[in-house]
């Protein structure tokens, strides 16, 4: 989890304005990408039951 922590920590510091067009509709779709399956562990992790 620290390093989900640090990725989130330095996308936070990126000057989105200095970002070319391209690049950042790259990222976003990477983004958005990333996103689904970190939804999708928390749903995974939300069904178990701990005895």
């Amino acid at each position: 989890m620290g390093e989900l922590s640090a990725a989130i920590d330095h996308l936070a510091t990126e000057d989105v304005s200095e970002i070319p067009r391209m690049k950042l509709a790259e990222q976003l779709l990477e983004l958005h990408w990333q996103m689904a399956r970190l939804q999708a562990q928390i749903a995974r992790r939300t069904g178990v039951r701990i005895p």
